[in-house]
């Protein structure tokens, strides 16, 4: 099938789902004759060489009723396959300049040369020069219209966004299902799940895969604690989404107390084991009750609870090891003593 004169070609330098101004070039494909040309599958530099441009212009004109009235292109690469497409029908070139291609970095010296003049020579030719910023509009040769950029579909998470941090295993002691109900019942919420992913001990499990995909978790893998830390600081309430059961049930989460130390709660499922640290958690019974709960703690990383953190920095061994550090002083042992040398005495 034959198309019409009055076809306008977009020429793009990727698949169009990989194309950064996919939007700006859907949104034209949308006007009828609009049409888009794929980059083909040699090189860019092979394209652009003057005969392997003619050879595919003659290829794409055989389904043209005649010379397209409009070519676009993206690159000065595609100037050659754009001349060849037009010819001498009087149609017009337009220039679209989404960055400084003659200024690439991944380009070396012979390259930069050659996309300075295919530049210079598109930029003059040019009927219409759009750039995305002012200043690569004022760069010339020529004039050229600013058109700026568009994001319509990069995802707006709602404003009123919660962020939550899970840090630690990521396997069978998950409650999946759980928090595959908490994150569809709430949009607004993020969590950053922060620890190794274990798929080898969940198999096909339907709530666990569909936790893999869901947008609201941020699979993030093993950190550092420093990088774990830091990325604490970006949320305002931890998550223990542990099953009930026995083996989690009488448990102290070490999570708690680390994000505690940064002033943030920690909502866990009605496990006994947590309540060693009451102040530091919100329990929850359901989906319906996390999101309550979660919901409460909007905002609490521009404004974390400093009682909270004060206790957590209080938790340290030495007052943990009250007990233990006790029975040692009845055993006649000078407890007092130590300093920073004293884990060197680990018998090896």
């Amino acid at each position: 099938m034959r198309t019409a004169r009055s076809v306008a070609i977009l020429l793009l330098p990727r698949p169009l789902d990989g194309f950064i101004l996919r939007e700006q070039a859907e949104d034209l494909l949308r006007v009828p004759g609009v049409v888009a040309l794929g980059p083909g599958r040699l090189p860019a530099r092979v394209q652009s060489r003057r005969r392997v441009a003619e050879t595919r212009a003659r290829r794409i004109l055989a389904r043209l009723d005649g010379p397209p009235r409009v070519v676009v292109i993206f690159h000065p690469l595609q100037l050659p396959l754009a001349e060849a497409l037009l010819g001498d029908g009087g149609g017009e070139l337009w220039y679209g300049r989404w960055d400084r291609y003659e200024a690439a970095l991944d380009a070396g010296p012979a390259l930069r040369r050659r996309l300075a003049r295919l530049h210079e020579r598109a930029a003059r030719r040019s009927a219409l020069t759009f750039a995305a910023s002012e200043a690569l509009a004022a760069i010339g040769p020529g004039e050229a219209v600013t058109v700026g950029l568009s994001a319509g579909s990069f995802p707006t998470p709602p404003p009123e966004a919660v962020i939550a941090v899970s840090l630690g295993h990521l396997g069978r002691r998950v409650d999946w299902k759980l928090l595959r109900g908490i994150v569809s019942g709430m949009p607004e919420l993020t969590v950053l799940l922060i620890g190794e992913d274990h798929p080898d001990e969940l198999g096909d499990d339907p709530d666990y895969l569909a936790c893999r995909s869901a947008p609201g978790l941020v699979w993030l893998g093993r950190r550092s604690d420093e990088e774990a830390a830091r990325l604490i600081g970006c949320a305002d309430v931890g998550i223990v989404p542990f099953r009930v059961e026995p083996f989690n049930d009488a448990g102290l989460p070490y999570r708690i107390l680390k994000v505690a130390r940064q002033g943030r709660r920690s909502v866990t499922p009605e496990l006994a084991g947590v309540l060693t640290w009451e102040r530091a958690v919100l329990r929850a019974s359901d989906a319906a009750g996390w999101i309550a709960a979660l919901s409460s703690q909007a905002g609490v990383r521009a404004a974390p609870d400093p009682a909270l953190r004060e206790w957590a920095l209080g938790e340290t061994a030495e007052k943990v090891n009250a007990p233990l550090r006790a029975r040692l002083a009845e055993l006649g042992y000078p407890v007092g003593g130590g300093g920073p040398g004293a884990p060197d005495r680990v018998t090896r």
